[in-house]
C-alpha cells in the first residue's frame, strides 16, 4: 500500500466524525441560544437592572413607610410624590421613573 493510499482509507474513515465536527462547530452555538443556553449581555444587563430597580424600591418603600405610617391610605398623587421623594438618591437630580413606579406600588399595597 502506498502512502497516498493509506491517507485515502484514513480520510475515508475519518471524513463523517470530521463533517460532523464542522457541522457542530458552525450550528452548535445557533442551537444552545435558541435554546436558552446563553445568556446575552443586553439581557444580563435588563437582569441586573430590575433587581437594582427592586432593591432601590424596598429602600425607598421603607424610608416612606418609616415617614408616613399608612401610605396605602394616601390617594395615587400623594404616594407618587410621597414615592418620588424618597427614590431620589443624594447627588441626583430626579429619580429613575421605574424605581419612583415600583415604589409607589409597593407603597399601595
Amino acid at each position: 500500500m502506498t502512502m497516498a493510499q493509506n491517507l485515502g482509507a484514513k480520510w475515508a474513515r475519518i471524513k463523517p466524525m470530521a463533517i460532523a465536527l464542522a457541522v457542530g462547530l458552525v450550528l452548535g452555538p445557533f442551537v444552545s441560544n435558541a435554546m436558552g443556553w446563553q445568556v446575552t449581555s443586553s439581557s444580563a444587563k435588563a437582569q441586573a437592572y430590575v433587581g437594582v430597580v427592586e432593591q432601590r424600591a424596598l429602600i425607598c418603600e421603607a424610608r416612606a413607610r418609616a415617614e408616613v405610617k399608612e401610605p396605602a391610605k394616601l390617594d395615587w398623587d400623594a404616594r407618587s410624590a410621597l414615592a418620588r421623594k424618597m427614590a431620589t438618591l443624594p447627588g441626583v437630580a430626579e429619580p429613575d421613573w421605574e424605581m419612583t413606579n415600583a415604589c409607589a406600588g409597593k407603597l399601595a399595597a
